[in-house]
This record gives C-alpha cells, sequence and structure tokens, in this order.
C-alpha cells in the first residue's frame, strides 16, 4: 500500500456473482469492524422488487444499516452517474460518523464509476431512445443487439440482449458522440478522492455456485417471488419498466401472461442466471486490486480469512501516529 492510500479513509468493496454470498459476507464484516453496508447493485434500487433482486430485507439486517436500496419507483432512470453522486453522498455521512463502508458489489459498472469516476457522456436523447425502442418493439431486442454488435462489439460483448436499457444507451452514446461508450468510459475520469479501496473477491467453484443458484431460485419462489410479481402487475406497473427486465422477473411476468409454463419460466431464470455470474466474474476478474478467496462468503472459514485480511489491511491504513513529546 503506497504512502498516499495509507492516509486514505478505508472502504471494503466485496465482489463476486450473483449467488457467492456477498450480502452475507458484509454483514459480518460490516458487524465486526464497525461498519455499515452499501449496495452496489443496478437491481436493488428499485422498490417492491424485493425477492428477485436478492435483497436483504430490514428483518434479515442484524441490526447493520444498509444503504443505497429502495431508491426508485419502477418508472424512474438510473444511471452509474446516479449512483455515484448517491454514494459520494453515503461515503460523507460515514466518514463523519466514522463507520468503515461495506459495498457489497453485484453491478461491476457501478463500482468502477464510483472509484474511477465517469466521463462526460452526452445526456439523454428521449426522441433517439423512442426510435431504438421502436426498433425493438418492431424487430426484437436481438435485432437491436446485433446493430450494437456492428457500431460498438466491446459494448455488445458486455451487454446481455435482454437489457434494453443499457443497449439503448450504448446506442445512443455512440450515434450521438461517434465513439464507443467504451471508450467515453475510460477518458477523463475524475477518480475517488480520500478513500482507499480495499477490494474482496469471491470465487466459489462453479459447479457448487450453479447448484446454489438452483435452489436460491427455488427458495425465491417458496418465498413467494412469482406472488410479488403478481402484485406489481396488478399495481399497474407496466411491462416496460426497467426492472421487469431483471433476470427472473420477465420470465415470471411471462408466464403469468400464460405465454409460458411455470416450468419452463424456472427453467429460464436458471439459466439466465447462471449465465450473468459467468459474466459477473468476467467482468471483476479485470478489476485490479482484488484479493480472492475460493468459497462463498457465509462460509466460516472465508469469514475467518477475509476478517484476518482485512484487520491487516485496516491497520496498514491508520494514518503514523505522531510522536510523543519527551519531558524537559
Amino acid at each position: 500500500m503506497n504512502s498516499s492510500a495509507s492516509h486514505a479513509a478505508p472502504l471494503v468493496a466485496i465482489v463476486g456473482p450473483t449467488g457467492a454470498g456477498k450480502s452475507a459476507l458484509g454483514s459480518a464484516v460490516a458487524g465486526r469492524f464497525s461498519g455499515e453496508v452499501v449496495c452496489c447493485d443496478s437491481t436493488q434500487v428499485y422498490r417492491r422488487f424485493d425477492i428477485g433482486t436478492a435483497k436483504v430485507l430490514p428483518a434479515e439486517q442484524q441490526g447493520i444499516p444498509h444503504h443505497l436500496m429502495d431508491l426508485l419507483d419502477a418508472d424512474e432512470i438510473f444511471t452509474a452517474g446516479d449512483y455515484r453522486r448517491r454514494a459520494l453522498g453515503v461515503l460523507e455521512d460515514l466518514r463523519c460518523r466514522e463507520k468503515l463502508p461495506v459495498f457489497t458489489v453485484g453491478t461491476g459498472l457501478y463500482l468502477r464509476a464510483l472509484l474511477e469516476g465517469l466521463s462526460d457522456a452526452p445526456t439523454r436523447s428521449d426522441e433517439l431512445r423512442e426510435r431504438l425502442r421502436r426498433v425493438a418493439d418492431a424487430r426484437g431486442h436481438a435485432h437491436l443487439h446485433r446493430i450494437l454488435a456492428r457500431l460498438d462489439p466491446a459494448a455488445a460483448a458486455r451487454i446481455a440482449s435482454r437489457d434494453l436499457a443499457k443497449m439503448i444507451r450504448a446506442l445512443e452514446v455512440r450515434l450521438l458522440t461517434g465513439k464507443p461508450i467504451t471508450e467515453l468510459h475510460r477518458a477523463g475520469r475524475p477518480p475517488l478522492e480520500g478513500f482507499h479501496a480495499i477490494k474482496i473477491g469471491l470465487t466459489p467453484p462453479r459447479a457448487a455456485l450453479y447448484q446454489r443458484i438452483e435452489r436460491r431460485v427455488d427458495a425465491m419462489l417458496a418465498a413467494g417471488w412469482l406472488e410479488e410479481v403478481k402484485r406489481l402487475v396488478e399495481s399497474g406497473v407496466p411491462s416496460g419498466a426497467k426492472p421487469f427486465q431483471f433476470i427472473g422477473y420477465g420470465e415470471l411476468r411471462t408466464h403469468l401472461a400464460g405465454v409460458i409454463a411455470r416450468d419452463a419460466a424456472v427453467s429460464a431464470i436458471r439459466q439466465a442466471t447462471r449465465r450473468y455470474a459467468k459474466r459477473q466474474l468476467t467482468w471483476f476478474r479485470k478489476e485490479q486490486g482484488v484479493r480472492w478467496f475460493e468459497g462463498f462468503g457465509d462460509d466460516a472459514k472465508i469469514v475467518a480469512g477475509v476478517a484476518e485480511y482485512l484487520a491487516e489491511q485496516l491497520q496498514l491504513a491508520q494514518p503514523p501516529r505522531a510522536p510523543r513529546a519527551r519531558g524537559v
């Protein structure tokens, strides 16, 4: 750790694929090191979309505050820049109260926006976005994804064809600036100042992770996920709302509409979740400075290993003490 980093306030960022136990580890770390959890997930910012986004609900938070959940209604737009602005406010509050920020990171772009900053990307064009949505409605999401692959291959490689909002934003940037969105993200970033990130990564064995994903989907359904989706539909949340593009919510909504059978919806959810976990790992493997732990975040051995590593890193992060004055 360099000298400038050692004088900055520490923050912990826990990264890894869905189902790896980031939330459990985040709570354990926050409880042990006088911290509070900061959610870093593009799905958990939406209110009422609870079970399928794996939110740690108040009754399960063990008295540890969780920040940056339940910020928006379903029809609101939220960007990585919005996340950064909100997170900076939380960080300042935690610094003032001398609490350790513990980020549980499902959305790598949000973490990157916070730590590395954002470029001056163009503002949204409602007219262009509406045209792109009409193309997607008429020709399908896959057609729009093929256009993105032609204009910005790097963005197409990391954005799934189901994620209409991200596809539209990437195309919007490409068409308005003539540059790929990834190039703009690399340019002119003001990095986070005053904090030093200690990054923890979870990499469970793939077969075990996939088994856990299947069990978790079953547990979410047993907890009332389908009923949650039914309530959302009946309350008037439109089918085009971004949260209905999240894994599981779209499939269950389609099942409720009578288009596919329940078993087919569940199978599609499991497959989409496995693919998402793989994409997350690919993204996080490129993150610099991560200390990786091979296991699940709710495993006692992993928690102990992480705690030992963090104790060492947090000790290094303490500012040097001024020498004591000698008596005369």
